[in-house]
């Protein structure tokens, strides 16, 4: 079926296509009467303004954009970013904004797309995730005019508004409570290393050990895939000294971590503690069910969502800090005991 156009209304009302110009951009220079039959028959016809035209009059695009620079074979299995994209939506959609997702290869790649979307009037703002230590994608937007919010810790959000959580209580309350169970040997197998909430985890754990008095503690760092959560179980368990606790950054991973215990015969809990950070439907339907960083990801994304539309409608916005994730003990914890 092809797109009414403004000449297709012009023709049945027979009148110019300035006129129907006038008309649906509620300008002078027609009566009430024509305005009201032209605008009548483009709602017959399923007229829509062309976004293109609309960016080059200057008027809002309606959308906001988020590039994502991952594989997308690892977003189309974590639950962390369908959620996050939810809270976003639940703020867009009741307005008529769309999201415009895209993926990217790279950071100059997402920063190129920042340009041409910005360029070619497509979104009024964007919001950026997985926020690196000394990001450039931040001294890109700070030189563009573009409104933006940051998903992550404003220390290197720049002059970018951020939305972000305390990841550092979260894990200080996880490791406290390892310790108080007994474990002394507390694993990490922690997300991308260059991602800045992961140094910001990987500082936590490591004062959270010592403060606890416990020895120095392992860290591995993978792509947040369930096949690298196995693999960095596993070296973890055939070790000779192996852990009695892990903790992991996403559920996807813990997941993978319970199914390598149960290959290797490792009893959970009873031998091995298991946390994961980020609940989700799948950390209590396996057996037993996982202990768990819980946080509103939904109200996360929707924060971040209403602080992009405040800056797009140029409101003062800054950083601001949500509720961070909270232990939720479930059965893949306990005392830990020797064979």
């Amino acid at each position: 079926m092809k797109r009414p156009t403004i000449a297709d209304i012009a023709r049945q009302a027979g009148v110019s296509k300035v006129a129907v110009s006038y008309a649906l951009n509620d300008q002078p220079g027609v009566s009430e009467q024509t305005r009201a039959r032209i605008k009548a028959i483009a709602a017959e016809v399923g007229w829509r303004p062309s976004s293109a035209a609309r960016a080059l009059n200057g008027a809002q695009a309606r959308a906001v954009g988020l590039a994502v620079c991952r594989p997308a074979r690892t977003l189309g299995v974590e639950p962390f970013f369908m959620e996050l994209v939810g809270g976003i939506e639940s703020e867009l959609a009741p307005r008529s904004i769309a999201l415009m997702l895209q993926i990217v290869t790279s950071h100059e790649a997402e920063i190129e797309l920042y340009r041409r979307w910005w360029g070619e009037g497509r979104v009024d703002g964007v919001l950026m995730v997985d926020l690196h230590d000394d990001d450039a994608r931040v001294a890109a937007l700070e030189t563009m005019d573009l409104p933006a919010v940051v998903l992550g810790p404003p220390g290197a959000a720049g002059g970018v508004p951020s939305v972000w959580s305390d990841d550092g209580a979260s894990i200080h309350e996880t490791v406290a409570y390892l310790a108080a169970l007994g474990h002394r040997a507390i694993a990490r197998v922690a997300g991308l290393r260059h991602l800045a909430h992961t140094s910001a985890r990987d500082t936590a754990f490591e004062d959270s050990c010592r403060a606890a008095g416990l020895p120095a503690p392992v860290v591995v760092h993978t792509d947040y895939s369930g096949d690298q959560g196995a693999g960095a179980t596993r070296t973890l368990l055939i070790a000779p000294e192996r852990p009695t606790a892990i903790i992991y950054d996403n559920d996807i991973m813990a997941l993978a971590g319970l199914s390598v215990a149960q290959e290797l015969n490792v009893q959970v809990p009873r031998e091995l503690s298991l946390v994961a950070w980020d609940d989700s439907p799948f950390t209590r339907a396996v057996r037993p069910q996982l202990t768990a960083l819980t946080r509103d990801i939904g109200a996360y994304g929707a924060h971040a969502a209403r602080t992009l539309l405040a800056a797009v409608a140029k409101e003062p916005v800054s950083h601001s800090q949500v509720p961070a994730a909270r232990l939720v003990p479930r059965a893949s914890t306990g005392s830990p005991h020797t064979r």
